[in-house]
């Protein structure tokens, strides 16, 4: 542990924003594509598959790897990794600007994961590290948030604002500046944490982790093709689900496991891990699916359909800071739970009046958004303040963990469920459908989305309502070994 004083105010502030830009490039990243990708499609000659690959690869890439990431960053260092991860996130923007084929671009978005991975556990594990007063590390945790909704649902206006003045590779190099700048700030502000040698890191963990998440993948892209092999989908879901198992096993045999489920006996981090995913479900699934309808089918240019969606940023705004700022006094139950109920009734809104034109559809976004401000306001610091500090990495990466598998999900799911229900594909192909099974399918995608928000709502109810477990409870590093034992036996 640190002897050092504790940072100044402005010291304090200014790490936060610090942080943040590295956050807002991740997140920005996630979502960029969704109005880049019919002119990038167009201009690679990228096939319908290897469109949907391209957005894919970041997020796959990224929750295969946060696990893995935040118990290397308690080894090593949580700011020696939060600026190696810059440094790999600016050279992978690079190379994806300037990718000269669809393969290379789904390459280098990949790469942009690794670097996305390796800062994104670090960002939180230094706010914990920073903010030592809890209710000004919990105002910290939800500016920290608020910037992870606005970053992700600005990433179509970025994406259009750009493509409508420069080529497609502008949505990557924009980032290079950026990291420019926060490395900088990184290597002035950031604190330097005692690494501790005695966490392990394990590679294989994380690469079970990633083959279970490809082979599910693999298998919704293929359910929803029109020419779908069930040899190739039953493959694919046992490579999965071999993947996955095996990870599971391997964790519970370790002395130092990627994941320690016995954090997850404390309802309300489960509460708050069941919140991020919900909530990015929501918002890439809904980004998504209204980005290509009304940009490939109505005739909304790249920046119009950013505009669009960006109503869902705005309606976080002003309960994302209700939430940061009298969070304390409202509770987590009308806040978390109320906000997921209020963004399922939002997309509802959106069901009912998509036909109506974008004015009704930007209100329907907008109470979207109002549920999901205080949701992931608040989400991340149920996550970080009910894991023991020992275990700041782990519980930053499962948070984000929780963000990306919500986000990955939502794009192989509603992205595939569209373009079946359209009989078109994702990109350009998708213009050739008639637009009554267009909008079919945007239907069909937005009332998924609309039941898997508000089960979100009612099980983080059923958590939240349980009695918490002090954070103290949680074992300790060295009282593993038990459970390995426990599980050998069993």
């Amino acid at each position: 542990m640190t002897t050092t004083p504790p940072p100044s105010v402005a010291r304090r502030w200014s790490l936060l924003v610090t942080v943040a830009t590295g956050l807002l490039l991740i997140t920005l990243d996630n979502s960029i594509l969704y109005t880049a990708l019919p002119t990038l499609t167009a201009e690679l000659g990228a096939s319908a598959s290897q469109s949907l690959w391209i957005i894919n690869a970041y997020p796959l890439v990224m929750a295969g790897l946060l696990l893995g990431a935040g118990s290397l960053g308690d080894r090593v260092g949580h700011r020696r990794l939060f600026l190696v991860g810059l440094t790999v996130f600016g050279l992978a923007s690079l190379g994806a600007a300037f990718a000269p084929s669809p393969v290379a671009l789904v390459a280098a978005r990949a790469l942009l994961a690794v670097g996305a991975a390796s800062m994104m556990p670090a960002t939180l594990a230094l706010i914990r590290l920073t903010f030592h007063d809890e209710r000004e590390r919990n105002l910290a945790v939800a500016v920290w948030g608020s910037i992870a909704v606005v970053g992700a649902a600005l990433g179509p206006v970025v994406g259009g604002l750009l493509l409508s003045q420069f080529w497609w590779g502008s949505v990557f190099l924009v980032n290079v500046p950026v990291v420019a700048v926060a490395l900088v700030g990184g290597v002035v502000l950031a604190p330097r944490d005692a690494p501790d040698p005695s966490t392990r890191w394990d590679l294989l963990s994380s690469v079970q982790v990633m083959v279970g998440l490809v082979g599910l993948v693999v298998a919704v892209k293929e359910v929803a093709t029109v020419d779908r092999s069930a040899v190739v989908v039953l493959v694919a879901l046992v490579v999965s689900a071999a993947g996955l198992v095996a990870f599971v096993r391997r964790q519970r045999r370790l002395t130092y496991p990627l994941l320690d489920v016995a954090i997850f006996a404390n309802p309300r981090f489960s509460a708050g891990v069941v919140a991020a995913g919900a909530a990015l479900f929501t918002i890439a699934g809904v980004q998504l699916v209204t980005t290509q309808r009304f940009q490939l089918v109505e005739g909304l240019t790249p920046l119009e359909a950013g505009l669009l969606v960006a109503c869902l940023a705005v309606g976080t705004l002003p309960t994302a800071a209700l939430a940061g700022a009298r969070g304390h006094r409202i509770g987590l139950l009308p806040l978390v739970s109320g906000g997921l109920a209020v963004a399922g009734v939002g997309a509802l809104v959106c069901l009912a009046v998509a036909d109506r034109g974008v004015l009704w559809l930007g209100g329907g976004l907008l109470l979207v958004g109002a549920g999901l401000g205080a949701v992931m306001a608040l989400a991340s610091a149920t996550i970080i303040n009910n894991a023991p500090a020992r275990r700041a990495g782990m519980a930053s990466s499962v948070e984000e963990v929780s963000y990306e598998l919500g986000s990955l999900t939502a794009v192989a799911v509603l992205g595939s469920l569209l373009t079946a229900v359209a009989g078109g594909s994702t990109g350009a192909a998708l213009t050739e459908a008639a637009p009554a099974d267009v909008a079919t399918g945007f239907t069909a995608a937005v009332a998924v989305t609309a039941a898997v928000v508000l089960a979100g709502a009612v099980v983080t109810a059923v958590l939240l309502r349980r009695p918490a477990v002090p954070v103290d409870e949680a074992p300790r590093a060295g009282e593993r070994a038990p459970v390995g034992e426990d599980a050998r036996r069993a």
